[in-house]
């Protein structure tokens, strides 16, 4: 299958454009050129680093310039002449300012991704600021307050898609908890030669249109070995995913059939170095830059040590792999072999390529390659069925766009077999997820402060959204959304490997506010993959009234993924304490926080910075598609945003 796929991909990008296509696409902002008229371009992965705290700050100027990329040359946008741009670092406790250099014919911005800042210098165009003008310069000023690994891109467009992104590192002012004799960035991203918009257009027009590895004829008997089924049972799985219209490969809106994924802007074939010394340990500070893929990272043979989450220390974790979303950051402590080089193995999520990086003493090494491993396919489990005993008749009728009303997926659910033991807890599960944990589920809408909520001991399940969320949902019928804390991921876990999980982070230090929240809020996470649209509680952003939070208080937010797809939800401004099944104190702090496949994650957000701010999902083709939202943190929820900033 891998071969085939490979096969596929370069016949996509090289074979099937005829000439004509290609003239008409040669006026398009990412396409791959092959001749550079004699002129040398600079190559992605050359960048400097920046101290933004030190004296007079530093400059950033954007551009658009052809770089080398692979094995072709791309139009992207630089900062300072480069992709990714340079790692800026700062020195928490000491005054930032960065001077943005406009020098495109268009708007720009940057936000600097997980920063704790006034909601003006957050870099978001039309929520925080008006953006930053063609031939314009902008002057971020902020105090640092906090330290560890962010990185910093565009919110205009699809800019991002387009090489503006790079690392960002606070060095603590005191004492560093994570002890490393060296440390060396790891900046994962995706870049695709095509013009995002052409992308997008293309994803509006045709489901699955970069999904090559869908189940076909040819591949009936590989599925029966990934599924463990005969033949009888591999067509009526395809059966029911058929008359659901949905898509049991679709597991990546955006493939290896057009992106070449980078690590440091470099790609697998370049083999980018990443030098130390023999028994050294060296802190990886891992950002994964994409703008719409999930790596599974590993360096085979050696363990990773996890000492810090989206820039929090937790307690260390010594794991094989971990699985980061889009938009995540991890550091990772890992010791140099006595002996030998080790690749740093980024595998794309739905297994369409990979990125590859060598850790070594020298440039000259090359470690050896692991095969990369067969794509998985989605369950039942990622429709909310957890419960079924491999039959398909819980899914005949569920999520049937003509069947809104749910009847269909209620039918299909008294249909499905229990498993042993679940048949009495499902009913009282049902009843849960309907009325919540504490009294009515609360929708969307806020509530008045009441007694305080629990912090322990959350309900397991919650119910997928109603019928009418209308034509921007593809409703799951009657099945549940249900915590997955100890679950690493679709295609992970069972190998032996030691998979990182949201269950196994737990804080370093207890952070100073932990209140127990007064209020919640369910979030449905909801798309229709054959419309390409996007949005919560079935509404986009264009449709949606703005989410206003209380100056002061804390918040809980339910999030349940209505869909199967992954969601990496970003909050500007704040951060989000995930629960993840530990005493309150224990609970991990994110900026970004991934949801599965028909999952409920519960978070709670301390409302402590009075402005606008941006809430969206962090793939790029999501969010320009609807599933964004604007946060005001105000005096009073009644009042009028005119409050936000105080």
């Amino acid at each position: 299958m891998d071969s085939n796929y490979e096969h596929l991909s370069r016949m996509t990008r090289r074979g099937f454009l005829s000439a004509a296509t290609m003239a008409a696409l040669a006026g398009c902002t990412g396409l791959r050129t092959t001749r550079s008229g004699g002129v040398a371009h600079p190559f992605a992965g050359s960048y400097s680093e920046l101290d933004a705290t030190g004296a007079g700050g530093i400059d950033l100027v954007l551009e658009r310039r052809l770089v080398q990329i692979g094995g072709g040359i791309g139009n992207a946008i630089t900062v300072n002449g480069s992709v990714p741009g340079p790692v800026i670092r700062m020195t928490e406790g000491k005054d930032a300012v960065i001077r943005v250099h406009n020098r495109m014919g268009e708007s720009t911005s940057i936000h600097w991704h997980g920063i704790l800042l006034p909601f003006t210098m957050d870099g978001v165009p039309g929520i925080s600021f008006a953006g930053i003008p063609a031939g314009e310069t902008f002057i971020y000023r902020f105090r640092v307050r906090q330290n560890g690994t962010y990185w910093y891109h565009s919110h205009s467009g699809m800019q991002e898609q387009l090489g503006l992104y790079g690392q960002l590192i606070v060095t603590p002012s005191g004492d560093d908890p994570v002890a490393a004799d060296v440390e060396r960035s790891v900046v994962l991203s995706d870049w695709t030669f095509e013009d995002p918009h052409a992308v997008m257009r293309n994803l509006k027009t045709m489901e699955g249109y970069y999904n090559f590895q869908r189940p076909t004829l040819a591949n009936l008997g590989e599925e029966m070995g990934l599924r463990g089924m005969d033949l009888a049972g591999v067509l009526a799985s395809r059966a029911a995913w058929s008359r659901m219209r949905m898509d049991e490969s679709d597991i990546s809106d955006v493939t290896g059939a057009t992106y070449s994924y980078l690590i440091n802007g470099r790609t697998a074939d370049e083999n980018p170095s990443i030098l130390a010394e023999p028994g050294q340990r060296v802190r990886l500070r891992i950002v994964n830059a994409s703008a719409m893929t999930y790596y599974d990272v590993r360096l085979p043979g050696l363990p990773m040590t996890v000492v810090q989450a989206d820039g929090q220390n937790v307690r260390p974790v010594e794991v094989d792999e971990l699985r980061i979303a889009v938009a995540e950051t991890y550091d990772v402590v890992v010791t140099m072999p006595p002996d030998r080089a080790v690749t740093l193995y980024a595998e794309a999520m739905d297994r369409s390529g990979y990125a590859r990086a060598t850790l070594a003493s020298s440039s000259a090494v090359e470690a050896e390659v692991p095969e990369r491993r067969p794509r998985s396919l989605l369950t039942m489990a990622d429709m909310g069925m957890q419960h079924g005993a491999g039959g398909h008749a819980g899914m005949a009728g569920m999520g049937d766009p003509d069947a809104q009303s749910g009847k269909a997926g209620m039918a299909g659910m008294a249909a499905m077999p229990a498993m042993p033991g679940h048949a009495d807890q499902m009913g009282k599960d049902q009843a849960a997820a309907g009325a919540g944990a504490h009294g009515p589920a609360s929708g969307h809408e806020l509530v008045a402060q009441g007694p305080t909520l629990a912090v322990t001991g959350l309900p397991d399940r919650r119910q997928h959204g109603p019928a009418d969320h209308g034509p921007g949902s593809i409703a799951m019928g009657h099945s549940t959304a249900y915590r997955q804390l100890d679950d690493p991921g679709l295609g992970l876990g069972d190998d032996g490997r030691r998979v990182l999980t949201y269950g196994q982070l737990r804080c370093l230090k207890t952070p100073e506010d932990r209140r127990v929240p007064t209020r919640e809020i369910d979030m449905h996470l909801t798309g229709n993959m054959r419309q390409y649209i996007w949005g919560f509680d079935g509404k986009k952003w264009s449709e949606a009234d703005i989410l206003r939070f209380n100056y002061g208080e804390r918040l809980r937010i339910n999030f349940i993924n209505d869909t199967m797809m992954n969601h990496p939800l970003h909050l500007h401004g704040m951060f989000m304490d995930l629960y993840a099944g530990h005493s309150y104190g224990e609970n991990p702090r994110k900026h970004t926080v991934n949801v599965q496949p028909a999952e409920l994650v519960t978070v709670d957000i301390s409302a402590d910075a009075p402005g606008q701010w941006a809430f969206h999902c962090h793939l790029l083709y999501h969010m320009e598609m609807g599933m964004f939202r604007t946060v005001a943190v105000v005096k009073s929820v009644s009042d009028g945003v005119t409050n936000a900033n105080r």
